[in-house]
C-alpha cells in the first residue's frame, strides 16, 4: 500500500536537500553582495567594445563579455574602475596632452593594475586574447 506520509528518513532526505539549496542560495547572494554595484549602462558599454575587440558568436561573446565586467565589479568599486579606464583609455592620446596622463606614475600603475585585472577577467572568462582585434 501508499504510505501517504513520507517515512522519517525520507523527510530527513529531504530536509537535508532543502537545507543544502538554502545554503547554496545564501552563497550566492553573498557573493553578489560583495560585488560592487556598476550602473546598467556602464556595464552595457564595457560588454559591447569587449565585443568589437573580441569577435565572435554573438550569444558566446555577450555572456563571457558579461562575464569580465562581473568579475571586474567584484574586484574594484566603479569610482576606481571609472578612473583606471578613463585613464587607460587616455593613456594613446598623442602629443603634448598625452603626456598629462604618461608622465604621471599613479596614473601608470592604475592604469597597469587595470590592464593586468582585465586580463586575468578575460582568462578567466575564457576570451582568447590572442585575436583580438
Amino acid at each position: 500500500m501508499c504510505d501517504p506520509e513520507p517515512r522519517d528518513g525520507a523527510k530527513q532526505r529531504r530536509f537535508a536537500a532543502l537545507a543544502r539549496l538554502a545554503a547554496g542560495c545564501a552563497a550566492l547572494w553573498a557573493g553578489s553582495a560583495q560585488a560592487h554595484d556598476y550602473p546598467t549602462a556602464e556595464r552595457v558599454i564595457y560588454v559591447q567594445a569587449c565585443m568589437r575587440d573580441h569577435p565572435g558568436p554573438h550569444y558566446e561573446m555577450v555572456n563571457k563579455c558579461s562575464c569580465v565586467i562581473d568579475r571586474i565589479a567584484q574586484d574594484i568599486a566603479f569610482d576606481d574602475y571609472v578612473t583606471m579606464s578613463t585613464a587607460t583609455n587616455a593613456n594613446s592620446i598623442g602629443g603634448e596632452r598625452g603626456s598629462y596622463i604618461r608622465d604621471v606614475d599613479t596614473l601608470q600603475q592604475q592604469i597597469r593594475k587595470f590592464r593586468a585585472l582585465q586580463t586575468q577577467a578575460m582568462k578567466s572568462c575564457l576570451i582568447n586574447l590572442e585575436s583580438p582585434r
